[in-house]
């Protein structure tokens, strides 16, 4: 036969694609459906995510921060200089206490005082102000804004004039909500924000004064992630003392929150990605093993293996190519829709652009996909021979079809090597789609593993029912046995169905299981429980009162949250002195402040990293140290440090590194001991409660009566911004998460629907031996019921395996899904009968005539 040439073996595929448009529905179905997952969900939730980080850049007020307790020296000026000449917009905060009196009043009131450029700051985010204002418009160098609990304790009102310094300066505004309040000190008195000239003229500004010094930078425009982390890592190069923060790192649960959000999205990306694959694969080697007699004619004529090759492999592209085509189509209808269906839950809307890289994407690695995994079957084509139009399509062996697939396997290098290039191409996609080469390298061995693990369980389930059925199973009634026997019939394909029902089943279930665990969690750090204000110098005489004045106030909605905090410094770790130690972004001078406090007790919204939390009761001096400061002071589990208070030495052993959510009265303590080794020490409490954002102002009036040196701190409307933000991620992880098992089913269904041109001989074969329908329809369910439940049961068990791993990773706790189980064991059974019958029924009604006319 001439060489067949590239143009007339693309008219054979097109032509033969044309004239099986239904065998073909499901190839380009399961590319579909895969791609538009994939590219919906990428896309979306990328929007979504750069909707979200403008949220969290305004609690931060900067794209960065950089706190110092002191000016920076002209090296580190002149670097700052010259990140603003690269497109850097740099504005400086002054925070410090100061003394404060009405004009006409000699009582004296502690402020915390906060100086800002009102042409500048905030970068993000607004100062909400009452009366309703901008602020550049009211702070002027002589007016001051200033929070509502200073109006309360000194009686005043906006217009009113207050004593600072040198200066007097006119209330322009009462501060309502200020962005970067939980970012910034939490100083005793109520807050007051001035202008920079206005702190100069108020002469505060003078050598000894005790200040701190929060740099604030927004980056260029559309800066990514990574240029962000690029940035920060100039900054602490540049500044070593000072202490460098982004927008992800100024509220633990939002960064949680975000961190989780990503890798649950990647995580669906990729099972949208194999699930595709696993359709593709099952519906071309069903297309294949259909065609064998066609292919058997061509060799029969003259036509070589390379040349029958070029036309699959040209088919397989095209299929590709339409497939991915509709799924970009579909994916970008979701990506367009999805925010207007959303918008009312998560009250966020991000503009609708298309992501060019998750298309591209999405049709790469549907073209990608379909090609690999139709590697093996277009292989196959080598071993066809012409004698087998003579025969017709069953196996040339009575070996089982895994013991046949694992003698070819090992006895072809084409295919050894076909399923090598296989598990490489996923890795390279889940690297792509993660942005981690380590992602796709551990995507791509555990992929291997499972499915290896599925084929050794289908290989043994199939051994067993033949063992069963030659002994006991002769006593079950005919239509059991007959569809039990049905799964290791000649031509069968039952195992290569259960490896790949059971490995979707697996990843759906997975990604079912990741979500709840995920939302679980951001639920628990979303609560409208935690404390959205905090109390600031309680003596130790007045805890129970102030307890007493919290839980007495009808705004207050949540049990108090109470803690003590003794004050000391670090003198000595592992040995070295304080004076010598080599520290990460921590100034010396910080460990001459150090605060302690203490809980037998895990603190609530705390988690252990390292180590454990002792016994209660404990009197040996053991510190849990927060993780970030174990990373500054170079400190690791077993470390000592010597701490003192009132002169005297506290050697503490370091028993468990902690990490806290941001949201508990605890979460601002670096260092907590157990009681005993801390009692006889002066201490001052701090507090914190959940309280009614509009009853703020009554329970500031309530304390400022019973207890007027307690200071009020109000974050509640910042909290309530984390809160909304964590609460959108939840919705949104939800709604794509169902969307993705959606996905799913449906390539799986349509996996299982593949196999209804198998059936259509031995329909015949059965019904001319005398068979009735009823008979027929029996043996079917029988069969579709078991393939269910087993793949059901192997997947669900590997995926509980999967989950378990990933939340350990992500520290969070596993709690075993036995209801979920059991739903998705009996949802897959039910599902693999309904779709075998919504597919095959016609199968049913097919005249014997019709197929033997063919022989």
């Amino acid at each position: 036969m001439p060489s067949l040439s590239w143009t007339s073996a693309r008219r054979i595929a097109w032509r033969e694609m044309r004239s099986s448009k239904g065998k073909f529905a499901f190839v380009i179905l399961s590319v579909a459906v895969g791609v538009a997952a994939l590219t919906g969900v990428r896309g979306f939730s990328g929007a979504f995510r750069t909707e979200l980080l403008v949220r969290a850049r305004s609690i931060m007020a900067a794209d960065l921060a950089a706190r110092m307790f002191a000016q920076p020296t002209p090296k580190e000026q002149e670097g700052l200089q010259a990140m603003e000449r690269e497109g850097l917009r740099l504005t400086t905060v002054t925070e410090m206490v100061a003394m404060a009196s009405a004009e006409h009043s000699l009582d004296p009131l502690l402020v915390s005082l906060k100086a800002i450029d009102p042409a500048v700051y905030p970068f993000y985010g607004t100062v909400d102000l009452a009366p309703k204002a901008m602020l550049r418009n009211v702070l002027h160098d002589n007016t001051i804004v200033v929070a509502e609990d200073l109006l309360i304790r000194l009686n005043l009102k906006v217009g009113d004039r207050v004593k600072i310094g040198d200066g007097l300066f006119a209330i322009a505004g009462v501060v309502t909500n200020e962005p970067d309040r939980l970012s910034g000190s939490f100083a005793a008195g109520p807050r007051v924000i001035i202008t920079r000239k206005g702190l100069e003229d108020a002469g505060l500004i003078a050598e000894g004064n005790r200040s701190n010094e929060r740099f604030l930078f927004e980056l260029p425009a559309r800066s990514s992630e990574q240029q962000v982390a690029a940035w920060k890592e100039r900054l602490v190069a540049l500044l070593p003392e000072a202490q460098v923060t982004d927008y992800r790192e100024t509220n633990p649960a939002l960064t949680q929150g975000l961190d989780r959000a990503t890798g649950i999205l990647s995580l669906m990306s990729l099972v949208a990605l194999v699930l595709g694959a696993i359709g593709v694969a099952m519906a071309m080697r069903a297309h294949l093993q259909q065609r064998m007699d066609t292919i058997a004619i061509m060799k029969s004529l003259g036509a070589g293996s390379s040349q029958i090759m070029r036309i699959y492999l040209l088919q397989t592209i095209l299929l590709g190519a339409l497939g991915g085509l509709l799924g970009v189509t579909m994916g970008t209808a979701v990506q367009r829709f999805l925010p207007v269906l959303l918008r009312r839950l998560i009250n966020v809307e991000p503009p609708f652009t298309l992501d060019w890289r998750a298309v591209g994407t999405g049709l790469a690695a549907g073209l990608l996909t379909t090609l690999l995994f139709t590697l093996p079957p277009l292989l196959d084509i080598r071993k066809v021979r012409p004698i087998l139009i003579l025969r017709r399509a069953v196996e040339q062996t009575d070996e089982p079809i895994h013991k046949a697939f694992w003698g070819r396997l090992l006895s072809n290098w084409a295919q050894l090597l076909a399923t090598l290039v296989i598990l490489l191409g996923l890795a390279l996609i889940a690297a792509t789609l993660s942005d981690s080469a380590q992602t796709g390298r551990t995507f791509a061995a555990g992929l291997g593993g499972v499915l290896v693990a599925l084929l050794a369980a289908a290989a043994i389930l199939l051994a067993v029912l033949r063992r069963f059925l030659r002994g006991a199973g002769l006593r079950l009634p005919s239509a059991i046995r007959h569809g039990l026997a049905n799964l290791y019939r000649p031509g069968n394909p039952s195992a290569a169905l259960l490896a790949a029902v059971g490995l979707g089943v697996m990843q759906i279930t997975t990604v079912f299981l990741m979500q709840q665990a995920v939302v679980r969690e951001l639920r628990i750090v979303s609560s409208p429980k935690i404390p959205n204000i905090f109390l600031v110098d309680i003596a130790n005489a007045e805890v129970e009162g102030v307890r007493k004045v919290l839980t007495s106030q009808p705004g207050v909605t949540a049990e108090p949250e109470l803690i003590p905090v003794i004050s000391s410094r670090i003198t000595n770790v592992n040995g070295v002195a304080a004076k010598d130690l080599r520290l990460t972004n921590f100034p010396k001078r910080m460990l001459q402040s150090i605060q302690l406090t203490w809980s037998d007790e895990l603190p609530p919204g705390t988690t252990v990293l390292q180590g454990e939390w002792w016994k209660p009761g404990t009197t040996e001096p053991q510190v849990a140290i927060g993780q970030r400061m174990s990373q500054r002071l170079g400190v690791n589990l077993g470390s000592h440090i010597v701490f003192s208070a009132q002169d005297k030495p506290i050697d503490a052993v370091v028993a468990a590194i902690i990490k806290s959510d941001g949201q508990h009265a605890y979460s601002r303590a670096e260092f907590i001991l157990p009681k005993a080794p801390l009692q006889g020490f002066p201490v001052v409490w701090y507090g914190g409660a959940h309280v009614d954002p509009k009853k703020v102002g009554q329970l500031e009036r309530a304390m400022f009566t019973a207890y007027p040196t307690v200071t009020v701190i109000d974050v509640a409307q910042a909290l309530e911004t984390i809160r909304q933000v964590v609460l959108q991620i939840t919705v949104v992880i939800q709604f794509l998460s169902a969307f993705s098992i959606f996905a799913g089913m449906v390539i799986l269904a349509s996996s299982i629907a593949g196999t209804r041109y198998r059936r259509i001989r031995e329909v015949v074969v059965l019904k001319t031996l005398g068979a009735t329908r009823s008979r027929i329809a029996t043996v079917f369910s029988i069969e579709f019921a078991v393939l269910g439940l087993v793949a059901g049961f192997t997947g669900v068990i590997f995926a509980t395996v999967v989950a378990r791993f990933m939340q350990r990773q992500m520290n969070i706790e596993f709690h075993l899904p036995w209801i979920t189980d059991l739903a998705m064991m009996a949802g897959t059974a039910v599902m693999a009968v309904a779709t075998g019958w919504i597919a095959s029924h016609r199968v049913l009604g097919q005249k014997p005539l019709e197929v033997l006319r063919e022989e």
